[in-house]
């Protein structure tokens, strides 16, 4: 009897970063594809998500303007306003196969996309660089990405909570 690997593992992640094309101007001011590499198996490391089989994830981060997040919202969650950060979640879709697919491949949890321009804006009143707000929204995302949601004050209070752990584990926050 053949033994698979179990969901015990240190997770990994596959992450694809992309930006478009007005947000790469401001490209030396962002993190690097390897530090959001980083960031996310360092998160993925203390929420230890059982999902995949063999502890491997892919997520894609697209880092983007306001009329293109604009765009996105309009189209798939109805409203016509530019927002920090959305989340899109690819394991809301049943897929044939999937257990079989997953045993050897990275499970898909979707795509994390995040205005640059209303992270500027909003940064925690000031009190954030750039920096610590694009890991800030990439680490709502990502808690979006593995199910946590906030449709109350009490949901969005411990959201926020794990999202204030999550920057601490980067030392991004004190």
């Amino acid at each position: 009897m053949t033994s698979l690997k179990t969901n015990h593992a240190i997770p990994e992640v596959e992450l694809w970063v992309e930006t478009t094309e007005l947000v790469d101007t401001q490209s030396s001011q962002l993190p690097t594809t390897l530090t959001w590499q980083n960031w996310f198996t360092a998160w993925l490391k203390e929420l230890k998500p059982t999902l995949s089989p063999i502890a491997r994830y892919e997520v894609s981060l697209l880092l983007t303007d306001d009329t293109t997040i604009q765009q996105l919202n309009a189209t798939y969650r109805y409203q016509d306003k530019a927002t920090d950060v959305l989340a899109f979640a690819a394991q809301e879709i049943e897929l044939p196969g999937a257990e079989t697919i997953y045993q050897e491949s990275p499970l898909p949890l979707g795509d994390v996309v995040i205005s640059v321009e209303t992270a500027q804006r909003q940064r925690h009143n000031d009190s954030y660089s750039l920096t610590q707000e694009l890991a800030w929204l990439a680490a709502h995302g990502l808690l979006h990405l593995l199910g946590w949601d906030h449709p109350d004050d009490a949901a969005l209070e411990s959201m926020l909570v794990k999202q204030h752990a999550l920057l601490q584990q980067i030392h991004l926050i004190f």
